[in-house]
């Protein structure tokens, strides 16, 4: 059998924008719901879906209109995301900046886009409820990012890494400041705060660049150079530096994978041990020192603006 709640909590893996989906009660009032559920059909006919829970209080209403909008929210608009989807507030458009579309049904202001459709079809699925509608009007809102639902909360939208490295737009001085602070950082709190055990990965993974080939392909080189910046993060026990690691980590690979002719470099291979056996012997300066001295190495006689070797 499968769990109901461990089946939601699977299905949260899975990233969604958020729409308010917008109607006309059959007194010509406005009624809306907030939704995750909304998903391309079909280009032609341009058709579009949403599912509706059975138990909803406005199942009747939906069944009832001739047609419905979906209106797709900025990450500024969590709040309008919380607002209709209370079962608490009565009136939802209370307060809320709306107008009158095409076919007449409520579309709500600064949006990122609005679709109208006319009902095409309504389908039963389990405790649900399928509306497919046929676009009628569509338009398109504010230059903004999507709100995010991912893992029960909602979610900002990061420019693309790749995109930002590919377009040259991160210095290397900035890069190299950025790593000598964080790691250097996450070193010093290592010296008080990792386990033995987490040192001895540390050690490991600078062991798994060491024995790398002169030919190891980039996937590895990649793969080894992100396990050794992610143990000294692991080491330093700060959620909030680690997530700020991750990033680099990204940085890092898409520098690696798209700008940097990566090559062999085993003059590093003592500077990594020296930050290893800095971090074992819980000397917090000589483990920041030791960061810094390997930085060095790998920018000299290089361009300001190469990337990080491995």
């Amino acid at each position: 059998m499968i769990d109901p709640s461990a089946f939601r909590q699977l299905l949260g893996c899975f990233p969604t924008g958020v729409a308010v989906i917008t109607t006309r009660s059959p007194d010509g009032s406005p009624a809306g719901l907030t939704c995750n559920s909304f998903s391309s059909v079909s280009l032609e006919p341009p058709l579009v879906l949403f599912s509706l829970r059975t138990e909803s209080r406005l199942v009747d209403t939906f069944r009832a209109a001739e047609g419905f909008a979906i209106n797709i929210l900025t990450q500024k608009q969590d709040g309008l995301s919380g607002r209709f989807a209370s079962s608490k507030i009565e009136n939802k458009f209370d307060g809320v900046a709306w107008h009158e579309g095409g076919l007449g049904l409520p579309v709500l202001q600064d949006c990122l886009a609005s679709f109208e459709c006319t009902t095409f079809s309504c389908h039963e699925a389990g405790d649900h409820l399928v509306f497919i509608g046929e676009v009628r009007h569509m338009t398109a809102g504010a230059q903004e990012q999507a709100l995010v639902f991912y893992k029960g909360a909602y979610r900002e939208l990061a420019e693309s890494l790749r995109k930002i490295v590919v377009d040259g737009r991160l210095g290397q001085r900035d890069i190299d400041e950025a790593y000598r602070t964080l790691y250097g950082t996450m070193l010093r709190l290592g010296c008080v705060r990792a386990s033995d055990v987490e040192i001895d990965e540390v050690e490991q993974a600078a062991a798994a660049m060491e024995r790398q080939s002169e030919d190891a392909p980039l996937s590895e080189r990649i793969q080894s150079t992100s396990r050794f910046f992610h143990a000294i993060a692991e080491a330093g026990h700060n959620e909030a530096l680690l997530l700020m690691a991750q990033t680099m980590s990204g940085v890092l690979r898409e520098r690696m994978q798209h700008v940097l002719t990566v090559r062999h470099r085993p003059d590093l291979f003592p500077l990594r041990s020296e930050v290893v056996r800095k971090l074992r012997s819980r000397d917090a300066d000589g483990a920041a020192a030791a960061l810094d001295r390997m930085i060095d190495a790998l920018r000299a006689g290089q361009e300001a603006a190469q990337p990080l070797e491995a």
